[in-house]
């Protein structure tokens, strides 16, 4: 980047990059302020619910936010005494098993810390050597040894403290002080929040636009059910996590193993971290209590099968739908947070990353962070075809084509996805962007596709294709040689019964090549006689012994509009001339432009269909016809063949 652009770039962005540089300082100087209002907003969303059904019961509303308020409150206390009564009573167990402990700490000291003990003892040993050989040299050598070898001062003994309780419960009360305070603040905040419920929104939405209150509703409304479902979804894997936990370390006969389950679905609403806290805190029980190593590392492979199995699939199953996040912007969401606010910000990246994905959703200024942290694909299906084929790399292209396959036709991939791409890429050969080895290698990746994602529907040739071949001809004519050497010339025999051949016919491009042998290929599945041409066959003639009444369909494919099209009328007199019988459909697929309908803004009398799906559904039609019209005709010649008997008059009685 030159200095001019340097500086264009810097005036037209600067401004943005001081409102974000401002913002990122706020967040972190009034953390102390943010951090409670931030908690008691989110806290307000799972209360607001309650507040609602005690309305309706007819309770008044502050006495209604103030039973929640203390539900929520002696909720969180009373398992928190739980909790620290059962960690009280690890703690009272635990001398009984200080011997075990003990035990295993010297093992573990002699497997790690002892052996670089003995290696460092070796270096020290020859450091010394080294010193004492340097200070003999020297004057006054056995004067400093002898000196540093002086025994100091005895050190004091500790002074012992005396157990006051009015001391120790002072000490207790300045610890726990801090979070007592934050607490008291919070839920301050929660109670002015939740009596301030609707006026607090109209003043979001006069704060965000009055003049567009619609699209600040549907704004708040999104952003309100997102993170109700968020929360939701994340209580239940968090209760089901806890359950399995406790469940499976009852099984292993871990001590305390519903304190476990427990901590385990509290510490998972810390990401990333709580769970690896909660099962260091039940592997540590477990290695006191077990004389061998066989429960602890039970205890951790259940923690990390259990979390594996929770992470990969329940919450892309309920996540996935209930927030819209992509999985990256989460994890850098939780770093960014916690770098910010530290562990509540840990606790709080999810639901604030949403809202702020909610507001680039229906802000138009902040768009961008729609596509940073949503889970939707920012590239159509056509250009990321088309990219990864810049970059000669098939292997996503294959995966998402399976994908694709997996709920649709190979067809239907062809007109959404892989000839809409081929119109991305003509787009850019017309001002000169593309060189020869771009489309060399889209040539190459086109071949690969189809042959990783045909083998059961389309019968391309597994062996590998030289470069040199495809530096010659087009994805279609290489396709259609490697047919013809299986099936001939004419892609099968000349002498055939009327109506039962199908002509594919491109217009000219590589593109439309491409497009007509996918279509012989596909219609050659649903057992029809698809021939490929071109119109230098056209133009010669028909073979010699060829049948003008074997025809009875001529497609004559444009993948994308082109100038090819405009020779489609001639092309058309002279298939009308060779093939007088036959019925001829223009196929005219719109590439990456919305399709049009059949015939629309044409005066042509030939029929027009605008995806290779509906022609394979004209044919299949036109096939299903004929066969009933052949069938009537073989009932008549047969009943026409049968012996009749000679009419008799009735008998008298």
């Amino acid at each position: 980047m030159s200095v001019e652009e340097t500086h264009v770039w810097t005036r037209q962005n600067g401004g943005r990059v001081t409102t974000v540089a401002l913002i990122l300082a706020l967040l972190y100087v009034g953390r102390a302020v943010l951090i409670p209002l931030a908690l008691a907003m989110m806290l307000s969303l799972l209360v607001a619910p309650q507040v609602r059904a005690l309305r309706r019961i007819r309770i008044g509303r502050t006495a209604s936010v103030l039973i929640a308020v203390l539900g929520l409150t002696a909720s969180c206390v009373a398992v928190a005494v739980v909790l620290g009564t059962q960690v009280l009573r690890i703690a009272e167990s635990l001398p009984q098993y200080q011997e075990n402990v003990q035990r295993k700490i010297r093992a573990l000291d002699e497997v790690t810390v002892g052996r670089l003990r003995l290696l460092t003892t070796a270096a020290s040993r020859l450091m010394e050597i080294r010193d004492a050989s340097g200070a003999a040299s020297g004057p006054g050598g056995s004067a400093e040894r002898s000196a540093g070898r002086t025994p100091g001062p005895a050190l004091r003994a500790p002074r012992e403290v005396p157990s006051q309780p009015l001391a120790l419960m002072r000490k207790i009360l300045i610890s726990v002080w801090g979070p007592i305070q934050a607490t008291g603040i919070v839920l301050i905040v929660l109670i002015f929040v939740l009596l301030e419920h609707e006026s607090l929104r109209d003043r979001i939405i006069w704060i965000a636009g009055a003049t567009d209150i619609r699209s600040t509703t549907a704004a708040l409304n999104d952003a309100g059910e997102r993170l109700s479902r968020f929360f939701v979804s994340q209580f239940a894997v968090n209760l089901a996590f806890a359950l399995a936990i406790a469940a499976t370390l009852a099984i292993l006969r871990v001590p305390q193993a519903i304190l476990c389950g427990t901590l385990a679905g509290v510490m998972r609403f810390a990401p990333y971290v709580g769970v690896g806290l909660a099962a260091l805190f039940a592997a540590a029980l477990a290695f006191a209590v077990d004389p061998g190593w066989s429960l602890a590392l039970s205890t951790l492979g259940a923690f990390i099968l259990l979390d594996i199995v929770a992470a990969q699939w329940l919450e892309p199953h309920l996540y996935g739908h209930a927030t819209g996040l992509s999985p990256l912007s989460v994890v850098v969401a939780a770093i960014f947070w916690s770098a910010l606010w530290g562990p509540i910000g840990l606790i709080l990246s999810t639901p604030l990353t949403l809202c702020l994905f909610v507001a680039g959703r229906h802000v138009k200024a902040l768009n961008v962070l729609e596509f940073m942290l949503g889970d939707v694909q920012p590239l159509t299906l056509p250009q990321n075809f088309y990219q990864r084929a810049l970059s000669g790399d098939p292997h996503e292209i294959i995966a998402n084509a399976r994908a694709f396959l997996r709920r649709d036709s190979l067809a239907t991939y062809c007109d959404r996805v892989l000839l809409p791409a081929l119109h991305l890429a003509h787009i850019d050969t017309e001002p000169g962007v593309t060189t020869g080895n771009h489309h060399m290698r889209l040539r190459r990746v086109i071949v690969d596709v189809l042959a990783a994602v045909g083998s059961g529907s389309l019968e391309v040739p597994r062996r590998r294709h030289r470069g040199s071949v495809l530096h010659d001809v087009n994805a279609g004519s290489w396709l259609r040689q490697e047919r013809e050497r299986s099936s001939g010339r004419w892609q099968g025999p000349l002498g055939v019964p009327p109506g039962s051949v199908v002509i594919c016919l491109g217009l000219g491009s590589a593109a439309d090549d491409l497009a007509a042998e996918l279509l012989v290929r596909m219609l050659r599945t649903q057992a029809i006689d698809a021939r490929h041409f071109s119109p230098r066959d056209i133009s010669v003639g028909l073979p010699p012994g060829a049948d003008p009444v074997g025809v009875s369909i001529v497609y004559l494919l444009s993948a994308f509009p082109s100038p090819e099209r405009d020779r489609a009328d001639s092309l058309i007199e002279r298939v009308q001339e060779l093939l007088p019988y036959a019925c001829v459909v223009r196929v005219l697929c719109p590439g990456v432009t919305a399709p049009s309908e059949p015939g629309e803004g044409t005066h042509n009398t030939e029929p027009i269909v605008n995806s290779l799906a509906h022609a394979i559904e004209v044919c299949a039609s036109r096939q299903e016809i004929r066969s009933k019209r052949d069938g009537a005709q073989y009932l008549l010649r047969t009943l026409a063949m049968r012996p009749r008997r000679p009419w008799s008059p009735p008998r008298a009685r």
